[in-house]
C-alpha cells in the first residue's frame, strides 16, 4: 500500500537557502520540549532529509537499524506497498547512514520496509546518505515512526523501551523528544513494555489495540495467578492460529473468566488462626509466589504482635529452613 510521500519537498524547486538543523537535541543538548502533534512530527521528518541528494544504493550494503521499531511484519500490508513499488516505482526514499562500524556500508535510519522490498524485487533503493551520531539516529528514527499511522502502540511502547535502555540521558528527554509524548505517557509506554516477552511475542503487534487496553492487561497480569494461567494459555494451538488482535482479546478473556469462573477461589487458599486467649486473630492467605497474613484485634496487641514477628523474622525463617532441610534428608 503507498503511503502519502512524506519527502515531498526533496524533489521541490524551490529550496531553501539556508535549511534549519532538525536534530536540535544534537546541536544543543538534551532538549526539554515536546513535540505535541504528528503533523509536526511528519514536517520534522520532512525537513530531515529536504535538499539532500538522493543516490541509488544496492540493498545488499545496507544495515537494518540498531533499534528494532516493529514487532512483526504485517504480510497483506508488505504485499500492498511492494505491489506498488513494482508497478509505479519507489517514490520516497530511505534515510541512512554511513555503518558506524563497517567501512563501505549503511545502517538504516527509516524505510526498513522499502529496503526490504528492493531486495525482493532485485532493484536498487533510492536513499539519502546522512552522517548521523547513534543519539540523532534514534531522534529521527523515532520522529518518523511517530509520524507512521501503521505502528501499533505496542511496538511504539516497545520502541520507546528500547531506547530507554540505550540511557544516552538521565532524564529520557531524548526519548520524549524522538517520540513526541510526555512523561506519563511513556511511563504507561514502559510499564506496558515490561510486560513478559513471551507474553509480547505470542500476541504480537496487535495494530487494533490501543493503550488503554494494553495498560489493562498490564494490570490483570499483575496477580501471579493470572500470569501462570496466561502464560499456560498462549502455548495452546488454539491460540496460536488466532490473528494478533484476536489472541489479546481471547487473552483478556482467559485472564476475566478466572476472576469470574466457578472456581475463582480455587486459586488462593485461605485460612485462619486465633491464640487460646481470642485477644487477636490473623488471616492467611496464600496466592501462587504471594502469602499474606494479616492480623486483627480490638486491642493495641495486633500491633505489638506484628511489631515481635518482624523483629524475629530472621530467627523465623532461619529455623524454617532448618525444617525444611531436616525434611529432605529425612530426618
Amino acid at each position: 500500500m503507498a503511503r502519502k510521500n512524506p519527502f515531498a519537498n526533496v524533489l521541490a524547486d524551490d529550496k531553501p537557502e539556508h535549511p534549519q538543523p532538525v536534530l536540535e537535541y544534537a546541536a544543543r543538548g538534551a532538549s526539554k520540549s515536546i513535540l505535541s502533534s504528528i503533523g509536526e512530527m511528519a514536517s520534522r521528518a520532512d525537513k530531515l532529509i529536504e535538499g539532500e541528494t538522493i543516490v541509488d544504493l544496492d540493498p545488499a550494503i545496507v544495515d537494518v537499524s540498531f533499534v528494532q521499531d516493529r514487532i512483526d511484519s504485517d504480510e497483506e500490508e508488505f504485499a500492498e506497498l511492494l505491489a506498488a513499488i513494482q508497478d509505479h516505482g519507489q517514490d520516497s526514499p530511505i534515510l541512512v547512514r554511513p555503518h558506524p562500524s563497517t567501512l563501505s556500508r549503511y545502517m538504516v535510519v527509516f524505510g526498513h520496509r522499502r529496503l526490504k522490498a528492493a531486495k525482493l524485487l532485485g532493484r536498487k533503493v533510492r536513499a539519502v546518505v546522512k552522517e548521523m551520531k547513534d543519539a540523532e539516529h534514534v531522534v529521527a528514527q523515532g520522529q518518523e515512526n511517530s509520524a507512521r499511522a501503521n505502528l501499533s502502540f505496542i511496538e511504539k511502547a516497545s520502541f520507546a523501551a528500547r531506547l530507554v535502555r540505550l540511557h544516552y540521558d538521565d532524564d529520557n528527554a531524548l526519548v520524549l523528544k524522538a517520540l513526541g509524548i510526555d512523561r506519563a505517557t511513556l511511563s504507561k509506554m514502559l510499564s506496558v513494555a515490561a510486560l513478559p516477552e513471551k507474553i509480547l511475542g505470542a500476541v504480537g503487534a496487535a495494530k487494533g489495540i490501543g493503550r488503554d487496553r494494553w495498560y489493562e492487561l498490564k494490570l490483570l497480569l499483575e496477580k501471579p495467578s493470572h500470569l501462570d494461567s496466561a502464560l499456560s494459555f498462549i502455548d495452546g494451538d488454539d491460540f496460536t492460529a488466532l490473528t494478533s488482535d484476536q489472541k489479546f482479546n481471547a487473552l483478556v478473556a482467559r485472564i476475566k473468566s478466572i476472576k469470574k469462573g466457578p472456581h475463582a477461589q480455587s486459586a488462593s487458599a485461605k485460612r485462619s488462626w486465633a491464640p487460646s486467649d481470642g485477644a487477636l486473630t490473623a488471616e492467611m492467605t496464600s496466592e501462587g509466589k504471594r502469602f499474606i497474613l494479616a492480623i486483627k484485634a480490638k486491642e493495641p496487641s495486633a500491633g505489638a504482635f506484628g511489631d515481635y514477628l518482624s523483629a524475629h523474622l530472621s530467627r523465623i525463617y532461619e529455623e524454617f529452613r532448618q525444617d525444611a532441610t531436616s525434611t529432605m534428608n529425612g530426618d
